[in-house]
């Protein structure tokens, strides 16, 4: 076991440089992890496995893929992809997104996304199961130094989704997502509940028959 095994604690903040960051990332047994860097600080993520946070994680991002289809609105999903600030920050999100005029800015073979190249994603979404404080606390402020429009979380033990505008290096709670305009929060959380109770086949059309009456 080398030393970075030996002292790191996963799923939590550990104070590091930016170096460190890089030899830790590096390291295969952190291969599959999701890892973050912000103020000086490293966290490295274990995957989830949990069948809550897989449902949510893929009702979520279709429901956000269906609106824009009736919408006509172009979007790229980004799915577990890294954005860096070489030297300041880094971060994996479970869902990001490009949206409008973004949609199609990342070239096909891109791997880490370069934000001293590109912009950042339009949308930002963290599924918490168990780092629910941790998305609304460090990564929030993560996101909003990183100025992406806008940052949900799904609560997927609450079954909520906690929704904020981000501008001018801050952040705001909305009930309708103004980077998808006239998608209301509330809509998307009735149908993380109502995936509980039947299956994602009756879900969808539920869903596309909302969005198409709106």
């Amino acid at each position: 076991m080398n030393q970075t095994q030996a002292q790191l604690t996963t799923d939590t903040w550990v104070t590091a440089t930016w170096q460190k960051y890089i030899q830790t990332i590096q390291d295969p047994t952190y291969e599959k992890a999701k890892s973050y860097y912000h103020n000086g600080k490293l966290r490295i993520e274990m995957p989830p496995v949990g069948n809550d946070h897989a449902n949510d994680h893929a009702v979520i991002t279709i429901a956000v893929g269906l609106f824009a289809a009736t919408r006509n609105i172009n979007l790229n999903f980004k799915d577990n992809c890294t954005y860096r600030k070489t030297g300041l920050r880094e971060a994996q999100p479970d869902v990001s997104c490009y949206i409008a005029e973004n949609a199609n800015i990342i070239p096909r073979g891109t791997s880490i996304i370069d934000l001293d190249i590109y912009p950042p994603p339009t949308l930002v979404i963290e599924v918490a199961n168990t780092s629910l404080l941790d998305d609304k606390g460090e990564k929030r402020l993560l996101y909003e130094a990183m100025n992406v429009s806008e940052y949900w979380i799904v609560d997927v033990q609450n079954l909520e989704i906690i929704a904020f505008a981000v501008a001018n290096g801050g952040s705001r709670k909305i009930n309708q997502s103004q980077v998808l305009p006239g998608l209301a929060i509330s809509l998307l959380e009735e149908a993380l509940q109502r995936s509980c109770q039947t299956n994602q086949g009756q879900v969808y059309p539920w869903l596309l028959k909302e969005f198409q009456q709106k």
